[in-house]
């Protein structure tokens, strides 16, 4: 058994409701091992042995089930999540200014063109980088005046979901890597 860090797509946004304490009785009841939540944004992190695939459809019914949410979970092993931090374009932006770098963890890796649709809607400085089946961002001045963040779209981008580098590292240190 080991750790499983679980993203939610769009928790806690748009009416998209689940209290983390509920998720983690629901976790609980699905028989998954000392279910922890990060803030109130879809970040679960629990102990299993199961396939992260396998983990997903789990999760997904399950949030169906309780809360009555259709909504899409990415679920990475630690080795995965530790490759994710590995392969960050933006380092030096990531070590000066966390809360504005952006990792977007794809459910079935990054849609093709979806890296030359999010340039063409960087503004200011924004760059974007793909690596891995995770899109990265850096966004200068900030992600809610992005023009890349207003616009793009699951259709554009493929479905995935976004951690800035602050939550990146939380999640890493609760699933015990070393950075």
């Amino acid at each position: 058994m080991t750790h499983r860090i679980i993203l939610f797509r769009g928790m806690n946004t748009g009416g998209v409701r689940a209290p983390v304490a509920e998720q983690r009785g629901m976790a609980e009841k699905m028989g998954l091992k000392n279910p922890r939540t990060l803030l109130a944004s879809g970040n679960l992190v629990v102990e299993s042995g199961k396939a992260p695939d396998a983990l997903e459809h789990d999760i997904e019914a399950a949030m169906e089930k309780t809360f009555g949410l259709k909504v899409a979970a990415m679920v990475r092993t630690p080795e995965q999540w530790a490759a994710l931090i590995s392969a960050n374009p933006f380092r030096e932006e990531a070590a000066a200014h966390p809360a504005r770098v952006l990792a977007m963890v794809m459910k079935d890796g990054v849609k093709d063109g979806a890296l030359d649709s999010a340039r063409a809607l960087a503004e200011g400085g924004e760059r974007v980088e793909a690596v891995g089946g995770v899109l990265y961002f850096w966004f200068p001045d900030g992600q809610g005046e992005s023009g890349v963040f207003r616009k793009a779209t699951p259709r554009m981008l493929g479905m995935g979901t976004g951690r800035n580098w602050n939550t990146v590292l939380k999640l890493a240190d609760m699933v015990g890597l070393t950075r």
